[in-house]
């Protein structure tokens, strides 16, 4: 018989100098680079600004307006590790607040993506202590219902599975999966020096329009210029 209910022990993760990599490059330039795929979307919203992270998934799945796999989810953590929460059912409850992060921290967590609510956000902006968040909410929760610990999860209907990269900036949140994460960053260090000699071309007064062979395409949708006599 399979146990509805599951603490996953697992040793996967994306190595280190890769997500340095992502993290530089930042969610929107690895969304980009990884096809447009992997955004969590919109309403997924930082606490805080400035804040840039990558690091491995350690996934929770919790019932709506209880913590308790949260705290299970602790002891699964390892330095440099993003925890990411959904709930199985929609929730804004307050999954966690300072105290929560406080143990998170200490085993190494360097951020919370929760697809629920978050409290205590002047702490956690005080602690430096990265959230992202479906809403930001005084009701907390309670401790008592079952979940799991490492399993695949959806949020924002992207699969999230243990040890996948997850990269989150002012931007929002995106995730590339594990076996994935080193083309990512190739392709992501590609795009950047892409986009650098742009931006110097840009910058020495060079119009879009003619940098990405915009004229055409503009004569081909019918649109002329007029002049105003």
């Amino acid at each position: 018989m399979t146990a509805r209910h599951v603490v996953v022990r697992t040793s996967k993760r994306v190595p280190q100098e890769i997500l340095d990599d992502l993290r530089d490059a930042g969610a929107a330039t690895v969304h980009e680079a990884d096809g447009r795929r992997g955004a969590l979307g919109p309403g997924l919203t930082p606490i805080q600004q400035g804040a840039r992270i990558a690091g491995s998934a350690v996934t929770v799945s919790c019932h709506p307006g209880d913590n308790l796999m949260i705290h299970a989810a602790v002891e699964q953590v390892r330095p440099g590790d993003v925890v990411v929460v959904t709930t199985t059912s929609p929730s804004t409850d307050g999954m966690l607040g300072d105290l929560l992060a406080t143990s998170l921290r200490s085993r190494g967590a360097i951020g919370v993506v929760l697809d629920a609510g978050v409290r205590d956000v002047a702490e956690l902006r005080e602690m430096g202590f990265p959230v992202w968040s479906r809403a930001v909410s005084t009701r907390g929760t309670v401790k008592a219902s079952p979940g799991s610990v490492n399993v695949p999860i959806v949020v924002g209907g992207q699969v999230i599975r243990p040890g996948d990269a997850v990269i989150a900036d002012d931007d929002g949140v995106v995730v590339v999966p594990h076996e994935r994460a080193a083309e990512v960053r190739e392709a992501a260090r590609k795009r950047i020096a892409g986009e650098e000699a742009k931006r110097e071309r840009l910058a020495a007064g060079e119009l879009g329009l003619d940098m990405y062979r915009l004229r055409p395409l503009l004569a081909e949708l019918g649109v002329v210029y007029r002049d105003e006599s």
